[in-house]
């Protein structure tokens, strides 16, 4: 089975197929935000998504999180760490990349299971 939600202009934010769900690439909105801040507001957008595909953060399979600097990592990884619990915790990377457009500074993709 294969089910898409929330279709915008280049993709669906995400696709469910055989129990699993895969969320595309999530930014923040307010790129005025610092490294948690845009942390906390791409989690909470990820929260929705996954309740969109009926599923939620308990059910992570694995993340990777792009960010434009490496030493502003502690300040993600604080927030990361609020938001799941440890018992919770999914496989995970975290990757340095030269630039995600405008003030972005980091980029969360993941997947869960229904």
């Amino acid at each position: 089975m294969l089910e898409r939600h929330i279709r915008t202009p280049i993709m669906h934010r995400v696709v469910e197929h055989n129990g699993i769900v895969y969320v595309g690439g999530t930014t923040c909105d307010d790129e005025s935000l610092d490294m948690a801040g845009q942390t906390r507001e791409i989690l909470a957008k990820i929260d929705g998504y996954l309740v969109e595909a009926r599923t939620d953060k308990t059910k992570l399979l694995t993340a990777t999180i792009f960010v434009t600097d490496l030493g502003k990592k502690p300040e993600m990884d604080a927030v990361w760490k609020a938001w799941i619990g440890p018992e919770d915790l999914p496989t995970r990377a975290t990757v340095g990349v030269a630039d995600l457009g405008g003030d972005t500074m980091i980029e969360v993709v993941v997947s869960a299971f229904k």
